[in-house]
């Protein structure tokens, strides 16, 4: 079996440690983490966001060592800048319209092109490559895994406020960003070939200027060998986000095996993946989705264990088993978005909630 090489992004808030509201860091946490981190910290479009990816992993412990690291350190960086360092997919009350725009010249000709819809994109996601052996096999894997994103979607639903309201979403990120061009669920696709047509023909006609501005939730990274997952919202624990790279880790090698054996995962339309996609957004895992093979909903927590059950015999040999049995922890005490709703349900305050987030975000990291 391949390795299944691993490189985990996460975007952080950085914030106010008296009022809880986002605050621009200027550039000075990612300048200064830079010196220690290199390409590992850089900043993104809004200046309250900073994001941080690993090395290449080898496995989803080095995996874990990474992402601990780097949490360390962007904690520390903040703590030097009078800042504070949070996990989630939405800010609970901060206003977009009141964020610093990153000077640079990329960002400024997508706001040249998207105008408020990139502008009011404050969002932080979780980002997960996870290594193929060819592009053709990456698109085989790609379109059998589809079905999986929303049982994943669910699990990492941590956005159920913003701008002050309780939206009644639990991940009220992908609303956001359902406004931009490129997004969602992809299509199936038959090859390789017929991927990067499609993406040579929207570069020639001058809808993007390269693959990156492909933003599924799920796609075939353009520069490198990797399944790039993109449907999460960041988690506020560590712990949150190793389990679900491990997951997505395992379902890739599962579905692998399953093409090595000449055997095939039934591939579902986008529309029906859509249903619950929708549906992982609006409830995360207190719902239902739908089990299109039996043609009902199914409560989201027998598809986890269902989920768990499918990857069952690739685990061992990834070395993933207690990553991916993490999801148990994740059912019984609830989502991030779950967990916010309950401290605010508790005080009535968001402030409090942003306290919550801080602190979870280093969990077992000091």
């Amino acid at each position: 079996m391949p390795v299944f090489t691993l490189g985990i992004e996460e975007e952080f808030q950085t914030i106010d440690p008296s009022s809880g509201e986002l605050r621009s860091h200027m550039s000075k946490i990612v300048d200064g983490g830079q010196i220690v981190l290199h390409e590992r910290v850089k900043a993104e479009m809004h200046q309250a966001v900073v994001e941080v990816g690993t090395n290449i992993c080898n496995n989803i412990q080095d995996a874990r060592q990474e992402v601990t690291y780097l949490r360390k350190m962007i904690i520390e960086l903040a703590d030097n800048q009078n800042l504070k360092i949070a996990a989630a997919g939405t800010h609970p009350f901060s206003d977009w319209q009141d964020q610093l725009i990153t000077p640079n010249e990329r960002y400024d000709r997508l706001i040249e092109e998207l105008r408020d819809v990139a502008r009011s994109n404050l969002i932080f996601g979780l980002h997960v490559h996870v290594g193929i052996e060819s592009r053709n096999e990456g698109v085989q894997i790609m379109n059998a895994v589809r079905y999986f994103l929303p049982h994943i979607y669910a699990l990492s639903t941590n956005s159920p406020f913003w701008r002050g309201r309780n939206t009644g979403f639990k991940s009220y990120r992908s609303k956001v960003f359902d406004k931009f061009p490129r997004t969602g669920i992809p299509d199936f696709f038959s090859s390789a070939a017929e991927y990067d047509e499609y993406i040579e023909l929207l570069v020639k006609t001058g809808c993007i200027d390269n693959g990156k501005k492909i933003w599924w939730d799920i796609r075939l990274h353009p520069f490198f060998d990797t399944i790039e997952f993109r449907i999460c919202d960041v988690p506020m624990r560590a712990d949150e986000t190793i389990c679900l790279a491990a997951i997505m880790q395992a379902l890739v090698a599962k579905i692998y095996k399953l093409h090595k054996q000449n055997l095939n995962f039934r591939p579902y339309r986008r529309i029906l993946i859509n249903e619950n996609k929708w549906r992982a957004a609006r409830y995360g895992i207190e719902g239902k989705l739908i089990d299109f093979g039996k043609q009902e909903e199914v409560p989201t927590h027998q598809l986890i264990h269902e989920l768990l059950n499918f990857i069952d015999d690739v685990v061992d040999d990834l070395g993933s088993r207690a990553e991916c049995e993490y999801v148990l922890k994740i059912l019984e005490m609830g989502t991030g978005a779950d967990r916010q709703l309950a401290v605010f349900q508790q005080h009535n305050d968001l402030k409090r909630v942003v306290d919550y987030i801080v602190e979870e975000t280093s969990l077992g990291i000091r």
